[in-house]
């Protein structure tokens, strides 16, 4: 099993790397990362200039301090993809030694873990730049197999660390504390709901309003106005909402979740229940990115219906598990092959290598920038150029667009455009980026030109002689 989990490792980390080096990441959701844990790692305030707003306020990702210390030795995009690869693939870890005690033998538990590893979701979210979300890829099936064992150190450990995550785990701890407590666990059950309600509060309403001034950015996502409009749409229009509910492959979003396991997660249906408010958050929102199985909103609804699995063929006699085990892995491979880039599936994920001439050429011209300066840049280039306390991604600041949290600026200018100095940007420009390039060229005179890139320095900062 660990050899599995070490070559799914590597192979995800190999490829990610060679998509970043080929210019195939960016600001979003990349590069902001990269700034953010720069900045920690140098003891500053992580605002990230990337998006107009602090680390901690997008998220109340506190689990970054955990990769800070990698960055005091080896900073930069390429540590955040490995880690987010070692830590993905180490999910399956928990959930082997969960099969081995419950299912017996040598070869189930290892075919259960390679279940994971081969999960849709699971490399969905591994291969989609970085997301603090794939922690919970370890954290939670290690507090799921702390609560059956009993191991109850190892699980309040786990809980505290799913909590660090993100605000909105409380979507998963919630209901796993509700379970716990018809297992009859009632104080433990009880006290993890709600300590996950008061850190989703805490993170929100005390962290991020601290700092960008709402308690969350996202109440857009939900239908028909919010919460509120939404159950009024469901008491009073119910067909409107069945037809919202069942378009846009909603519902082919929640077969490929529950496909590679084949019927057997059926046979615990309480244990999969702990995903329940996940799934039903991705199906409502309006937010296309939630109800696709290769984002890396899936990847927390995949353990408790992973542990449900386990638990279901379980509960079948001693002589049914293997044909049970055997149903789940045929399932889980053919749902990987057809769902996912897998090294020996027909789907791969288009980029450059490393060695395209674009992005060897975009390597050597950033190194006409000094190190320390503000720049607006090409949104590939941010991943690569994101140590520093003032990167843009162009046309910001000259022309603000999805940046910050206070959408009326939109189009307007940030008043941080008079400290840019250096902009970086392709020879191939569209429209916009041509409109946006005129409109401030003047203010900078051409510094290193090649096949493919431009640098350009500002000819003298507002103010100066």
């Amino acid at each position: 099993m660990c050899v599995l989990v070490g070559l799914h490792a590597l192979w995800a980390t190999r490829l990610q790397w060679d998509i970043h080096r080929g210019l195939g990441t960016s600001s979003y959701d990349v590069g902001l990362y990269d700034q953010g844990t720069w900045l920690l790692s140098r003891f500053e305030a992580p605002f990230v200039t990337l998006m107009g707003r602090n680390l901690l306020g997008d998220h109340a990702s506190l689990v970054m301090f955990l990769v800070v210390p990698l960055y005091w030795l080896v900073p930069g995009t390429e540590t955040l993809l490995a880690v987010q690869s070692v830590v993905v693939a180490s999910g399956a870890l928990p959930l082997y030694f969960f099969a081995r005690r419950r299912l017996g033998g040598q070869v189930i538990p290892v075919v259960i873990g390679a279940t994971w590893l081969l999960n849709p979701a699971v490399n969905g979210t591994n291969l989609e730049n970085f997301h603090p979300d794939s922690f919970l890829g370890l954290f939670l099936p290690v507090a799921l197999y702390a609560m059956f064992e009993k191991r109850w150190r190892l699980y309040w450990v786990a809980v505290v660390l799913c909590l660090s995550v993100k605000e909105d785990v409380s979507l998963v701890l919630v209901p796993l504390g509700l379970v716990m407590m018809l297992r009859g666990e009632r104080r433990r059950g009880a006290a993890t709901a709600l300590a996950a309600v008061a850190a989703s509060l805490a993170g929100m309403f005390l962290l991020m309003r601290s700092l960008i001034g709402v308690p969350t950015r996202n109440t857009w996502r939900i239908p028909f106005g919010g919460v509120g409009g939404f159950l009024r749409e469901t008491f009073t229009n119910p067909g409107n909402v069945v037809s919202y509910l069942s378009s846009e492959g909603r519902l082919f979003y929640l077969w490929q979740m529950f496909a590679p396991f084949g019927p057997v997660f059926l046979l615990a249906p309480e244990i999969a229940a702990v995903s329940v408010l996940v799934l039903a958050g991705n199906v409502v929102s309006n937010f296309w990115y939630q109800f696709h199985i290769g984002f890396h909103y899936s990847l927390v609804a995949v353990p408790a219906i992973a542990f449900a699995t386990v638990v279901g063929a379980a509960r079948l006699h001693r002589d049914s598990r293997p044909l049970a085990v055997t149903v789940v892995a045929l399932c889980s491979l053919v749902s990987g092959l057809m769902w996912t880039a897998l090294p020996v599936s027909r789907n791969e994920i288009a980029h450059w290598p490393a060695s395209h001439p674009v992005a060897v050429s975009a390597r050597d011209i950033i190194d006409e920038v000094p190190d320390d300066a503000a720049v607006s840049v090409f949104h590939s280039l941010a991943p690569h150029m994101a140590h520093r306390v003032h990167v843009y991604q162009f046309p910001n600041p000259f022309r603000v667009v999805l940046y910050g949290t206070d959408i009326g600026l939109e189009g307007t200018r940030d008043p941080r455009a008079d400290i840019v100095e250096w902009v970086v940007l392709p020879l191939s420009m569209d429209d916009d980026m041509k409109r946006d390039w005129a409109s401030v060229a003047g203010d900078f005179r051409t510094v290193a030109r090649n096949d493919h890139w431009a640098v350009f320095s500002r000819i003298a900062l507002p103010g100066s002689p």
